[in-house]
């Protein structure tokens, strides 16, 4: 998979043109449906070991402030880039993203490779 995102700094523009960024420069970018709401931002990514592929982007959606935030596993390949406004797209609606496999910030899926995010794989139609 490509990934061309946006360009923060005159460091990281050779990288980006290569399709390459940072995962600090992913993480807390926000993201919007294509309507427009705002469903949270891009916590961590959820990186294969044996292929380096980023299979799950952690989004955090809900709560005020960091209190009684959920978060979500969601399939990397689910997102659209908007490089112009430096922000992800997720085709989808808060309740579609409520209903979601999610999770507690607190209490992350002890099973992280197997059932839970089969069930994300299954909820969005993708395979893990």
């Amino acid at each position: 998979m490509r990934i061309s995102l946006f360009v923060k700094s005159k460091k990281s523009k050779t990288m980006a043109t290569y399709g390459m960024l940072s995962a600090s420069t992913i993480n807390g970018t926000n993201v919007e449906n294509e309507e427009g709401q705002n469903l949270g931002h891009i916590k961590d990514l959820m990186i294969d070991t044996t292929t380096g592929e980023i299979k799950y982007a952690v989004l955090s959606f809900g709560g005020f402030l960091g209190i009684g935030d959920k978060y979500f596993a969601v399939p990397f390949t689910s997102f659209e880039v908007d490089r112009v406004h430096e922000k992800f797209i997720l085709n989808a609606d808060k309740e579609f993203l409520q209903n979601s496999p999610g999770f507690d910030k607190d209490d992350w899926p002890a099973d992280a490779g197997h059932s839970y995010y089969t069930s994300v794989s299954d909820y969005y139609g993708t395979r893990f």
